[in-house]
């Protein structure tokens, strides 16, 4: 199957070049385009095709006064933007999968391993996110900004990317709660705060009606987000696995994002907490910090271990791939939203 064999060539290009800094640098590059085109550039490929191609239908037939200044109101202008210039539905997956790429491609260039960064990526947030999910997806793309912005210590810029990512997706509203910590201070007080600035952004989710939508559709009902108690609790597993064995090592090695991603690790633990709630709801925040993980697993090379080192290191490859293979092999809804892969370039 092309999705396994993408990515076990993916990790195999990873594992091979342990000790060859410049040629992994080079892969990077190599394979980020690849992927922008390969999810970018696909026909009838998603689980989300149909609907989002009924946005763009409604989209064609509103003025600017519609859709575009209500929920999401970037996301929806975009649309307006793209129907009135007469490019056709290909150029939101174009466009959505662009900015997805764009921060996974500055927060990538950041890590000592970008390759490893981008390939741990592959299994569960390229597949899913600008592969189907795409509004949400371009939603990370600018939360990836947002979390340089964070690693940077600017507040300012941290909030503006926070803010044009929920202009595509309501959900990334809430990492407006980490505004408190953006200049790189942790205290009780601006714990306290962080949980006082999630509340309006929990009241606004509240609010819209997609969140009513949800809490209609998932909460107290039957309905659960495919797969999702497997992908919340490996990143539940991941965030224990990080204050059990990396935090202090991260805190002495790479004293510039430890905050970060020790909220963002707090971040995937307490997710299990909310699956009990509504998976949908879990899963879709879980998303958002794919990125956090994929920087976690990327740096163990570069950790110091007294025992077990290349264990550690080939663990997060071994699960994801196992992950991966499990899925792309039993699942019905895989079978349906992703087979057989077609790219618009090449059926015409």
């Amino acid at each position: 199957m092309l999705y396994l064999i993408l990515n076990n060539a993916l990790f195999a290009l990873r594992l091979s070049t342990f000790n060859q800094k410049v040629l992994r640098k080079l892969i990077f590059y190599i394979a980020i385009i690849f992927l922008f085109v390969f999810s970018a550039f696909r026909f009838e490929v998603g689980c989300d095709w149909a609907s989002y191609f009924t946005q763009y239908k409604i989209a064609d037939a509103s003025d600017f006064m519609g859709p575009s200044i209500g929920l999401e109101p970037i996301w929806w202008a975009l649309l307006l933007g793209i129907t009135k210039i007469g490019w056709g539905y290909h150029a939101v997956n174009i466009i959505s999968s662009g900015l997805f790429f764009l921060g996974i491609f500055a927060l990538g260039r950041r890590q000592p391993d970008p390759l490893g960064f981008l390939v741990l990526l592959f299994p569960v947030l390229i597949i899913n996110m600008p592969m189907s999910g795409i509004r949400q997806g371009a939603a990370i793309g600018l939360i990836c900004l947002a979390f340089l912005a964070f690693i940077d210590k600017k507040p300012i810029t941290y909030i503006l990317w926070v803010l044009i990512a929920s202009g595509f997706h309501t959900s990334a509203i809430l990492f407006l709660c980490l505004v408190p910590f953006a200049r790189g201070k942790y205290s009780l007080k601006r714990f306290a705060l962080t949980i006082v600035l999630s509340t309006p952004g929990l009241f606004l989710m509240v609010l819209t009606s997609t969140v009513q939508e949800l809490v209609g559709r998932y909460i107290g009902t039957n309905v659960e987000a495919a797969g999702a108690i497997f992908r919340v609790g490996v990143m539940s597993l991941t965030g224990v696995y990080f204050f059990l064995f990396l935090r202090k090592k991260w805190q002495r090695l790479f004293l510039d994002d430890y905050l970060i991603v020790t909220l963002g690790a707090l971040g995937m633990i307490l997710a299990l907490c909310v699956i009990g709630l509504s998976s949908v709801i879990a899963d879709r925040f879980v998303y958002y910090l794919i990125p956090i993980q994929a920087m976690i697993f990327s740096r163990i090379p570069f950790l110091p271990f007294r025992e077990n080192g290349p264990l550690h290191v080939l663990l997060p490859y071994i699960a994801l791939s196992f992950m991966f293979i499990v899925w792309t092999q039993t699942s019905i809804h895989f079978e349906k939203c992703y087979l057989p892969y077609k790219n618009w370039v090449f059926e015409k």
